[in-house]
Formats: structure tokens, C-alpha cells, sequence
């Protein structure tokens, strides 16, 4: 794990929290007004998550929002990142349909509660729910001239409604609604060129890509009306957050793979960040997918080119990349690479988690912000999640399993490698939010998956326990913050 940082080296205006998304918690899926979105759609589909789970109730957080504010409190976190359900405030999601006034009024109520406690709401525009019947009207993101009006709409609406917000993120992890929605089908909704997988049709070598430029369009429209009508007045800013794992060459000696561990951070992170800082795609991702890939027009480069007043990062684990010697396959989102938790030495990235692809490795993260930094020329980052999983944490009862002791020094690992970033590195971090406050839905793993500083106990009635990590978190943050 990352060395121990011994003094306070944060600046006192840094910020610190945790982060949640709305199907993930929120449940009251038929409550309230509320239509369904594509998950509640796919959740419902047999075979699609495990034990054909869903976010009908989740952590019922709609009727114990108060609840959930008196542990942010208690947890002394500045700051909570949440998500806003589209269906909720817009049920059918139309530019044209009609507005839920009590969906608009939770909301309300949920930021100026949070205000009163003293914690800072960072609100995420669309954390993966797009509303079905957008899906239904026009096949959501395939349709980039229909969601892009769409999507403003409802982002000016919430503008209007919660002028109090002054931290806005438009879209989470971009990557992960294009690849696993249209590209391998594990998330809604569920498209793949698989029809065993995807018998309502779909296009693994290009619908991934017209997902993410409708994506990428949407928030450089978003962003202009923000600037143009409410930055100023509401002294606010906004961004996207992007997701993105550390990539080590598999045999740093070998120049194909230190050219593939760096291809495979543009797949991944620069298909979204380079239009957003440099004004279009990677060209490693133009000679691979040719004409597949979209062209920006000129009225899109300048919406989307400059189009974050900060950068925001989720990021997990890293990976050892190896080079490939045979031509890409045409449904192929990674870059032409294997990705390993071994290298050719067999030195391993990190401890086992629950979730197959995450394995701790605090150095990583240093290096990812370094990475950022220096391709992007030193953006304000804001680390939007960040946190682990627990190896067979589901089987753990209570009160044995409120001692998270390797999440809690997964946090101590990770956020002293953030200060030294910080402090020694230059990199201009002045957020953390970890993922998450509390045990959720998470996605296709259902329930069978923690990431919680919070048990939820499903089988009784929700009812939330403080794990060991919630104090750590607070622990770290406030050694490591200058006080003047």
C-alpha cells in the first residue's frame, strides 16, 4: 500500500465525501410519479443480474433520505454525490412530455436538506437510467439529434429548479454506458450483435461508438446553456466524469507493449477526454476503427472542446497490458490488447476483491493522476469514486463484517497516494468522493456485491450500520487537510 503521509498537505479548501447514483439506491420504482427507466427494464429481464435481482426497493433511500443525511453528518462528510433519476422528474423523458412536479420536489427537499446539514451536494445529471421510453421512441443514445434535445431539456429543467446547486456533473462514466450497454450487452440496454444475447437487435462493431459521441454532443449542449444562462448568477461549474483504470505494460521492456498499455488509456479514458480537452478522438482509435468511429462536425467541436470547468475521475484498480500480434476483431473496445492482474515478471496488481476486475493498487492511482495531469495540461480533478469491494463480504454476518479492515486500508492506501500526487507531483486533486456511502444494486451484480462504508441489511428492513471505513475515510482526510 502507498506510504503513509505524515503531515497535512492538502489544501483546506479541498473536499471530501461519498457517492451514490439513483437506481442504485433510491428504490420506489413505482412510487412518487416515477416512470421506468432501462434498467428497471433490464433488471426485470430474466438472467440479466444475478439472482434476477433489482432496483425496486434497493436502500429504500427515497423514504430514508433523512435518514441517509444524519450519517453523512455523523460520518463528518463535506460533500455527497448523487445522482438524479431522468424518469423521476420526466417520466416518459421527452422535450415535449410532461414534468413530475412531486419527482422535482423530492429533489428539492434532498439538496436543501443536504445545504442545511452543512454538505455540499455534487449532482450527477445521468448515472446510466435514461428514462424507457426514449429507448422505446427512438433507441435512446443511437439517436444523437433526438437525445441531444432531449437530454438538454431535462438538464435545463433541473438548472431552473435547483438553482442552489452549484456542482454539476452531466454524464458518469460514458465508457460504461456505450461498451457494456451497446458493445458487450452486460448493462441496459443489453444491445450486442449476440441475438442469444440481444434478441432485439444490435451492432457490437459501431453502436458503442454512436452512443459515445451522442454522449459527448449531449454534454458539450449541456454545458453552453449552463454557461450561458446559469454559471455566473448560480457561481457554479461543471463537468463529466470519466472512469478509467491504470494500464503498466505487461513487459515494460518490450516497446509493443508500452505502446499498448498507452493505447489501451486512449480506448478507454482519451475516446472521451481528448474531444473534450483537444477537440477530437484519439488517432490510435481512428486508425483501428476507421469510418465506424464518428466525425465531429465543426459546430460540435466547439461545444464540446473546453468543455469541463473540471475533470472528473472514477477510478478502481490497474491492469498489465500485452500487445496483440493478430489484426483487431471488428467488435473490438479495447485497443488490440490483453489486459492481465499478472505481469511477465508474475508480479500481481493487488489482493482479490469481490468483483473480478478490481485489485487494489494505490500506485496506480498516483500514476493515472500523473498521467492526466500531464495529457491534459493540470486540470482541477475531482476524484468522483473511488472505493473496493470486499472478497465474500455477503456471506459475513453482522457485527463481524462492520470491521471492513481491507476497505478501510484500501482508503488509507489510495488517499495517502492521492496527497503525495498532491503534494510532490503537482497534480491539482481538490475533491474525493468514495463509492460508497452505503451497500446499493450494483448493476448486474445485484446485491451479491458491497462497496458500502455502510451495511445495509436487506433481510431487515434496510437498516444501515456504520462500517469501520466510514471513519477511516474521515480519519485521513481530516489528518491530511491544513486547517489555515
Amino acid at each position: 500500500m502507498a506510504a503513509r503521509v505524515e503531515n497535512a498537505v492538502l489544501p483546506k479548501d479541498f473536499i471530501w465525501g461519498f457517492a451514490t447514483a439513483s437506481y442504485q439506491i433510491e428504490g420506489a420504482a413505482n412510487e412518487g410519479g416515477r416512470g421506468p427507466s432501462i434498467w428497471d427494464t433490464f433488471s426485470h429481464t430474466p438472467t440479466k443480474t444475478a439472482d434476477g435481482k433489482t432496483g425496486d426497493v434497493a436502500c429504500d433511500s427515497y423514504h430514508r433520505w433523512r435518514e441517509d443525511i444524519a450519517l453523512l453528518k455523523q460520518y463528518g462528510a463535506q460533500a455527497y454525490r448523487f445522482s438524479i433519476s431522468w424518469s423521476r422528474v420526466i417520466p416518459l423523458g421527452g422535450r415535449n412530455d410532461p414534468i413530475n412536479e412531486e419527482g422535482i420536489q423530492f429533489y428539492v427537499d434532498f439538496v436543501n436538506a443536504l445545504l442545511e446539514a452543512g454538505i455540499t451536494p455534487f449532482v450527477t445529471l445521468f448515472h446510466w437510467d435514461l428514462p424507457q421510453a426514449l429507448h422505446d421512441r427512438y433507441l435512446g443514445l443511437l439517436n444523437k439529434d433526438e437525445f441531444v434535445a432531449d437530454f438538454v431539456r431535462y438538464a435545463t429543467l433541473l438548472f431552473d429548479r435547483l438553482p442552489m446547486v452549484k456542482n454539476w456533473i452531466t454524464f458518469n462514466e460514458p465508457w460504461c454506458s456505450a461498451v457494456l450497454g451497446y458493445n458487450v450487452g452486460l448493462h441496459a440496454p443489453g444491445r450486442c450483435s449476440d441475438r442469444t444475447k440481444s434478441p432485439q437487435g444490435g451492432d457490437s462493431t459501431r453502436e458503442h461508438l454512436i452512443a459515445g459521441h451522442s454522449l459527448l454532443v449531449a454534454h458539450g449542449h449541456t454545458v453552453k446553456v449552463y454557461r450561458d444562462k446559469y454559471k455566473e448568477k448560480a457561481g457554479g461549474e461543471i463537468g463529466i466524469t470519466l472512469n478509467g483504470d491504470w494500464m503498466d505494460p505487461w513487459d515494460p521492456e518490450d516497446p509493443r507493449d508500452v505502446e499498448a498499455a498507452e493505447r489501451k488509456l486512449e480506448f478507454s479514458i482519451a475516446w472521451f477526454a481528448d474531444p473534450i480537452y483537444f477537440g477530437d478522438y484519439p488517432a490510435s482509435m481512428r486508425k483501428q476503427l476507421g469510418e465506424r468511429l464518428p466525425t465531429f462536425t465543426e459546430e460540435e467541436v466547439k461545444l464540446v472542446k473546453g468543455s469541463n470547468d473540471f475533470y472528473g475521475m472514477n477510478h478502481y484498480t490497474a491492469n498489465y497490458v500485452k500487445h496483440k500480434d493478430t489484426p483487431p476483431d471488428d467488435d473490438d473496445h479495447l485497443g488490440n490488447v490483453e489486459t492481465s492482474f499478472y505481469n511477465k515478471a508474475g508480479d500481481c496488481v493487488g489482493p482479490e476483491t469481490q468483483s473480478v476486475w478490481l485489485r487494489p493498487s494505490p500506485v496506480g492511482f498516483r500514476n493515472l493522476l500523473n498521467w492526466l495531469s500531464k495529457r491534459y495540461n493540470y486540470p482541477k480533478i475531482y476524484v468522483t469514486e473511488n472505493g473496493t469491494s470486499l472478497k465474500n463480504e455477503n456471506d459475513i454476518p453482522l457485527p463481524d463484517v462492520l470491521n471492513d479492515e481491507f476497505r478501510a486500508e484500501y482508503f488509507r492506501g489510495y488517499i495517502n497516494a492521492l496527497a503525495r500526487a498532491h503534494n510532490e507531483d503537482g497534480v491539482n486533486v481538490m475533491a474525493y468522493l468514495a463509492w460508497s456511502f452505503m451497500d446499493n444494486f450494483e448493476w448486474a451484480e445485484g446485491y451479491e456485491t458491497r462497496f458500502g462504508v455502510t451495511y445495509v441489511d436487506y433481510e431487515d428492513n434496510q437498516k444501515r450500520y456504520p462500517k469501520l471505513s466510514s471513519k477511516v475515510v474521515r480519519e485521513e482526510f481530516e489528518r491530511l487537510i491544513k486547517k489555515d
